[in-house]
């Protein structure tokens, strides 16, 4: 992968060593009362002199803020955020920097969780469903799929926008909760959920479909982090059997996706470019003035035999960072069809720096594509905009945004562009309340020299 994330992880630790506070004692001590620094506190020493070698934003921490006032190094990396002031925009754009246990993030970059398995969003005030579930799951093994009603949690019917605190509480910090779910038949059922360890397969769906004399390859990616060789394998097959059907278009369902690995994201895109991109710029990579020498430009590696002229993509709030940066690095090279809602807004990325038994993750890198396009903190701005068909199962050629999609391949345009959300029925209400349901969800850009290209 990106040699450059070893030298500047290299870089960081020889800036740590020589700034750190030392406990060796001069051969004359002065006399004092300062008791030496504790191992948590040099600890969060170090994070705040990581984040002075790579931050973005590095220059506009202030040389009085002290990170012993956090709890821990994820404190310290929320703390710095509100730094990240960025042209052209009012407020912080840092959303995105945190730090996490190296158990937790070993469990999470291998596609490892320990919940229910289950996502949900509102439809409507009170309509609240099953936005996805994993198969290997406690939510997949008990048959629970997309678009199921939840009308009751642990016997509570109060399924409002005013309780979502309840709700994510419930869904996604409880060990165990009794749901009573609605089927898509009209049938109720209740079932009692314990959350456990499971492997992730975000591979949901894949077909073709034959639209107006077309064949069109559809496939819904739920993320770009897990098992590696599992999804170059699985990319590999999927794009092997869109060429294979002759497949003349492309959609590709990212409405969930907040992102993983830049290398399984290039990956894809390699798939998708049209050949005559083969060999040009894909992406670049620019650091912080300080580590500037590592900037980077990957090309395309055209992969598989599709020769697109154009793909469609999905995406909603919650499409994110290495999922955005596929849309984006695409569009000098062919016509990309955004459907949904504006992404989330992450055109910077990150990799684990190692301090004590945590890792930090200072957003430490921004993306542009070929035309030097970039900096969408506010999000991708679609195509057409069109309301998240929660009510439908993956691969309904009913549902919104996989109809909406259907219809620009069939007569060449949608059926009508949507520009304020509630016009859709979806309430600013609403909205704010589905961010609070999305938060659980990884979103990120991450760089790992372990990860195969």
């Amino acid at each position: 992968m990106k040699r450059f994330s070893v030298v500047l992880i290299s870089l960081v630790f020889l800036a740590v060593a020589s700034c750190k506070k030392t406990d060796t004692a001069a051969t004359t001590p002065p006399p004092t009362t300062t008791p030496p620094p504790t191992a948590v506190e040099k600890m969060k020493d170090s994070v705040l002199l990581i984040a002075k070698e790579l931050y973005l934003w590095y220059k506009n921490i202030p040389d009085t803020f002290n990170p012993r006032n956090y709890a821990d190094p994820n404190a310290i990396m929320v703390a710095i955020r509100k730094y990240s002031k960025e042209p052209g925009f009012a407020n912080p754009v840092d959303r995105y920097s945190f730090g996490i246990l190296q158990k937790d993030w070993n469990n999470v970059s291998n596609g490892i969780s320990g919940d229910f398995g289950i996502g949900i969003f509102f439809l409507a005030d009170g309509d609240l469903r099953v936005s996805y579930v994993e198969k290997a799951s406690p939510a997949g093994i008990a048959g629970i799929t997309r678009s199921w009603r939840i009308r009751s949690l642990n016997g509570s019917t109060n399924i409002a926008y005013s309780n979502v605190s309840a709700i994510v509480d419930a869904v996604y910090n409880s060990t165990s909760t009794t749901f009573g779910f609605t089927r898509p038949d009209g049938t109720d059922t209740t079932i009692a959920l314990t959350a456990a360890s499971y492997q992730e397969y975000p591979v949901y769906l894949d077909t073709v479909y034959n639209v107006s004399g077309k064949n069109v390859g559809y496939m819904v990616l739920n993320s770009f982090i897990g098992d590696t060789s599992y999804l170059a394998s699985e990319f590999q097959r999927i794009f092997t059997k869109f060429s294979d059907a002759n497949a003349q278009e492309v959609i590709v369902d990212l409405r969930y996706n907040g992102g993983g690995y830049v290398s399984l994201a290039e990956r894809m895109d390699n798939y998708l470019v049209p050949t005559a991109g083969n060999g040009d710029v894909l992406l670049t990579y620019a650091f912080n003035d300080k580590n500037s020498s590592q900037n980077v430009t990957d090309h395309y590696s055209k992969r598989g035999n599709l020769n697109l002229s154009r793909v469609f993509f999905i995406g909603t709030q919650n499409t994110a960072s290495a999922s955005e940066l596929t849309i984006n690095s695409l569009k000098p090279y062919m016509d990309v069809q955004l459907i949904g809602n504006n992404t989330y807004g992450k055109p910077v990325g990150f990799f684990p720096v190692p301090v004590g038994q945590w890792y930090a993750f200072p957003i430490s890198f921004r993306t542009v594509n070929k035309a030097g396009t970039g900096n969408y903190f506010n999000g991708l701005v679609p195509n057409n905009q069109v309301m998240d068909g929660l009510d439908k199962q993956w691969g309904d050629i009913t549902e919104n945004c996989l109809a909406s999609a259907l219809k620009y391949i069939s007569t060449g345009s949608y059926s009508r562009t949507i520009a304020p959300r509630y016009q859709e029925g979806m309430s600013e209400r609403a909205m704010n309340a589905n961010i609070q349901l999305g938060r659980h969800t990884f979103k990120g850009s991450v760089v790992n020299p372990a990860i195969i290209k």
